[in-house]
C-alpha cells in the first residue's frame, strides 16, 4: 500500500474511534463539550469537529481529490457522532491506489491566513497530522480539565494503567 495512505487514513480512523469513545464518556454532558481551556480557544466539541474535518482536509488532497464539503452537524454529542460517521464513510471511500505518488504531489492550501504549497509528504507530516492531533489533544485536555476521568488509554487506545495510577 502507498506509504502516505498507511500513514494517514488508518491513523485517522483509529483516532475517530478514540474521539467517539471520548464523546461516549461525556454521557451527553453538554457542559463538558462546551468547556474550553481559555476564552479564545475552541470548545471541546469544536476541537473534535475540527479534528474530524482535518482528516478529510488532509486525506482527500493526498488522494488527488477535492475535499468534500463538511455538513453542519454542530459541536454537541449527536452532531459530533454524525460528523464522525460521515467522515468515516468518506475516508473509507478512498482507494489506496489514489495515494500513489502522493509524496511528491504539490498541494496548495491555507494555514490560517498563510498560503502554502507543500509536497504531499510535507503536507501530511508537517501540517496535516500535527493539526489533526493538536485538535484531538486539545479536545482531550478540555474534557480532562472539565473533570472527565480519562487517561492516556482513552486518548491512544494503547496504554494500560492500574486504577489510581498517577503520573
Amino acid at each position: 500500500m502507498p506509504a502516505l495512505y498507511t500513514a494517514s487514513v488508518p491513523v485517522f480512523l483509529h483516532y475517530f474511534e478514540r474521539i467517539e469513545g471520548l464523546v461516549a464518556r461525556t454521557a451527553g454532558d453538554a457542559a463538558l463539550l462546551r468547556g474550553q481551556l481559555a476564552p479564545d480557544m475552541f470548545t471541546a466539541g469544536q476541537q473534535m469537529a475540527t479534528a474530524v474535518n482535518f482528516a478529510l482536509r488532509v486525506a482527500y488532497p493526498l488522494a488527488g481529490r477535492a475535499v468534500p464539503v463538511a455538513g453542519d452537524y454542530g459541536p454537541d454529542a449527536p452532531g459530533i457522532m454524525a460528523r464522525l460517521r460521515a467522515a468515516e464513510t468518506a475516508l473509507k471511500a478512498l482507494d489506496p491506489v489514489e495515494f500513489e505518488g502522493a509524496e511528491t504531489r504539490l498541494i496548495r492550501h491555507r494555514a490560517g491566513f498563510a498560503e502554502l504549497e507543500q509536497t504531499g509528504a510535507d503536507f501530511l507530516h508537517l501540517f496535516g497530522m500535527p493539526n489533526f492531533l493538536f485538535h484531538t489533544c486539545m479536545a482531550f485536555a478540555v474534557l480532562r480539565s472539565g473533570g472527565l476521568e480519562i487517561g492516556k488509554a482513552d486518548f491512544d487506545g494503547q496504554h494500560d494503567y492500574p486504577h489510581g495510577f498517577r503520573f
